[in-house]
């Protein structure tokens, strides 16, 4: 019986790295796009679904794992579940690349702070997981900064409303489909690679094309987004399987916590009395949750 309680809490603790790793990429990610801003956001986005299908692809055949790719498509229900997933996290992406150039960075910021929320949420009702005090205290304190923050936004936050559910969706199918994570990731990007394929041939037939016709700065970065976007994606698919789907959501909070950071003291953005207010109570929220887990450990 020990032997199984140590078992799972080594598998905890490399989910918690696992998860920690992936959002801090997550998190430094706005100074890649930053120097793509010339690109069109759905470029970037087609771009990021071909080269992530080629990256995986390589890993695959690689690490011989193709039988198991070819074993997923004789699963119908699995591969269902895996196009899902697929479109879930195609619609995250897109509607947060649309969002960053469209001037909404608060409303996505506010969308990947809701996450966690709709992530434990998800995890109670459909999961059936428990939850004690320590998280339910933490969720209130950070659901009373996210309506403060919605408030002042003076607008219904849709953009933020929808990243938060779509990604938190996709958190979930990836749990309840417990693939191995390389296999998983290339299943969804090969689903989704044609349609990217023949967006990108239309563009470039238009000449709008930033590949190879724009600058070589823009050429080279559009080419790694596959690995620069894959790596967190594989990290946090073997972290959630490792993990109850509640404390990775909370998790996440790294991610628009570095966000902030990066908006603050890099892009010199003005973060306003309500926002500042709104924050500290997402980042009292995770010192809740802290606290609470080092007490739960310790009983």
């Amino acid at each position: 019986m020990d032997q199984i309680s140590e078992t799972k809490k080594s598998s905890e603790k490399t989910g918690v790295l696992l998860g920690v790793l992936a959002y801090l990429l997550w998190g430094l990610l706005p100074l890649y796009w930053r120097r793509l801003g010339a690109v069109p956001a759905f470029q970037i986005l087609a771009h990021r679904i071909v080269w992530a299908f080629i990256f995986t692809l390589l890993i695959m055949v690689v690490t011989k794992k193709i039988g198991l790719l070819v074993e997923l498509f004789r699963a119908p229900r699995k591969l269902l579940a895996v196009g899902l997933s697929s479109l879930l996290i195609t619609v995250n992406w897109g509607l947060y690349i649309w969002a960053v150039n469209d001037g909404r960075i608060l409303e996505t910021s506010l969308g990947y702070y809701l996450n966690p929320l709709v992530s434990v949420l998800l995890g109670v009702l459909i999961l059936k997981e428990k939850i004690d005090n320590g998280i339910r205290i933490a969720c209130g304190i950070a659901a009373a900064g996210i309506v403060l923050l919605s408030f002042a936004h003076g607008a219904f936050p849709w953009v933020a409303l929808a990243l938060a559910l779509s990604f938190a969706l996709y958190s979930l199918s990836k749990k309840l489909l417990g693939l191995d994570s390389i296999v998983g990731l290339m299943a969804e990007t090969f689903m989704i690679t044609p349609f990217a394929l023949l967006f990108l041939a239309m563009e470039h037939k238009a000449g709008r094309g930033a590949f190879l016709q724009g600058t070589p700065a823009e050429s080279i970065l559009l080419g790694l987004s596959g690995i620069i976007t894959a790596t967190p994606l594989l990290l946090f698919s073997a972290g959630v399987k490792r993990l109850r789907l509640s404390r990775m959501g909370f998790l996440q909070y790294i991610s628009p916590t570095l966000q902030l950071i990066l908006g603050v003291f890099v892009f010199k953005e003005n973060l306003s009395g309500v926002q500042a207010i709104s924050f500290a109570c997402v980042f009292c929220a995770l010192l809740v949750f802290i606290i609470s887990r080092k007490n739960a450990k310790k009983t």
